[in-house]
């Protein structure tokens, strides 16, 4: 009778065991993994961290293998940082769009996925009109953490001396996002020192961060131009979006004619905001597979090439009075070396992904071959010029100046990586070596003479 009850025991505990392990099993492939599967696909909309993996372990680590001076004999005497705010919330525009998915879901989705459950039973409209393109909370640590990297990087140049004696500068647009993108900066610099009392300024310039509203041919020509970005329409059409919206409607199990090109990128931003803002993977992410995603970033990035960068001349020139202020401050910097202390050690200018494209694609960065164009997406899986590599939130353009036993030489830096200067086969040339190799622009790119808009003289009539 013992040995019955010690088995029956046994089986109980048993099969408790195995119910467990069941139990354990089952939830484990019902949990989500904390990074949406499409992430590396947001272009404009991406993570900094997922440019920066190694920063998810750690988001203080500088690897200084890549981003020390190109020899040791080497000393850093000026750097310019031009960085894109950090995180934001979605505009108005995006926001609406956002909202009328929802509500579409809401109320006509069927499917028994428990994503599609967890939306129309548990996830909220948060998302505001009054948001409008704000920073986020995760948008201000972006760039306290960028701070404290770079003054790691760059000691001699970011520090509490030059910051008392007025030799670092800080500059930004006036949208709010960059202006409290700025001031986090510079919080996270002070909090990096443990330094208090000491006072911050930072100067507000829109002809420098936002020259694409004062440049007159570009505002004419392609700002408010309907067909130049005729390519993007014509993609908004193509056969590639078409499966995503059959994708999505069938996923959605609502009729495809409901599913338009809107609602489906809306679906988009809401993964992407959702893992932006709060590091959630959110169950709007189920809309879209990486394919889809695929197709999407293309999409924006084709938007990008035309409207700010290589699809029109204007895009590019319109960027040479950051151009020329660049220069102009390494110049002086140069100048200053040959004949004493530089006066300025660091100029920190805070803008938009619309400043830092321009500029780009004016030295000839990521540039392809071929065009993008809405035919050629098949060609385009390889293209250099990919938006969620190149302008993340926060992402940064690094000119640091050497003192060299051989001369001055400049290094660049995307996103923290060193990156050559298109057909300059050096990783930090001498800096004579890039002015020459710039000379055109330097010598031309002229903002006035690119942005104006030509007179139109009047038509004679004969009377």
């Amino acid at each position: 009778m013992k040995s019955i009850t010690f088995l029956s025991r046994n089986r109980y505990f048993v099969v408790a065991a195995l119910s467990m392990v069941m139990v354990r099993a089952s939830y484990c492939k019902l949990m989500k993994p904390v990074i949406p599967g499409i992430a590396n696909y947001f272009g404009t909309k991406c993570r900094y961290e997922e440019v920066n993996p190694h920063l998810m372990d750690n988001i203080l680590f500088v690897n200084k293998s890549l981003m020390g001076p190109p020899s040791p004999d080497c000393r850093a005497v000026h750097l310019i940082a031009v960085i894109r705010h950090g995180t934001r919330y979605p505009t108005v525009k995006n926001i609406k769009r956002m909202a009328r998915l929802c509500d579409l879901v809401k109320a006509e989705a069927t499917g028994p996925d428990w994503w599609l459950h967890d939306i129309k039973n548990n996830w909220r409209m948060w998302y505001t009109e009054d948001m409008d393109g704000k920073l986020v909370e995760k948008g201000k640590n972006d760039l306290r953490h960028l701070a404290v990297r770079l003054a790691e990087t760059f000691p001699s140049l970011i520090s509490e001396e030059n910051l008392r004696g007025n030799r670092m500068e800080f500059i930004t647009s006036s949208k709010h996002r960059c202006v409290d993108s700025i001031k986090a900066f510079q919080e996270g610099l002070l909090q990096h020192w443990d330094v208090r009392g000491v006072g911050f300024k930072h100067y507000v310039n829109d002809s420098l961060m936002r020259f694409f509203e004062q440049c007159q041919r570009y505002v004419e020509d392609v700002e408010n131009n309907k067909t130049a970005l005729k390519e993007v329409e014509v993609f908004k059409s193509s056969v590639e979006m078409e499966e995503v919206r059959r994708r999505m409607a069938s996923r959605l199990q609502i009729p495809l004619s409901q599913i338009t090109t809107d609602l489906v990128e809306a679906a988009f931003f809401l993964c992407s905001y959702e893992f932006a803002i709060k590091s959630e993977n959110s169950p709007w992410c189920n809309l879209l597979d990486e394919v889809d995603a695929e197709v999407l970033e293309y999409k924006n990035d084709l938007k990008q090439y035309w409207k700010r960068a290589y699809g029109h001349d204007i895009n590019r020139k319109s960027s040479c009075s950051l151009f020329h202020d660049l220069f102009r401050r390494l110049d002086q910097a140069s100048y200053d070396y040959r004949f004493g202390e530089v006066t300025k050690a660091v100029s920190i200018q805070v803008g938009h992904a619309e400043t830092l494209l321009p500029l780009l694609s004016l030295m000839g960065f990521f540039r392809d071959e071929t065009p993008l164009t809405a035919e050629n997406f098949s060609q385009q899986h390889n293209r250099k010029f990919r938006t969620s590599w190149m302008v993340p939130y926060a992402a940064n353009l690094l000119f640091v100046l050497y003192e060299c036993s051989d001369g001055l030489r400049l290094q660049f830096f995307i996103n923290e990586k060193p990156m050559t200067f298109p057909k300059i086969n050096h990783s930090a040339p001498l800096y004579e070596t890039v002015r020459n190799h710039l000379s055109d622009l330097l010598d031309g790119c002229d903002f006035k003479k690119e942005c104006e808009l030509p007179r139109v003289r009047p038509t004679k009539t004969e009377l």
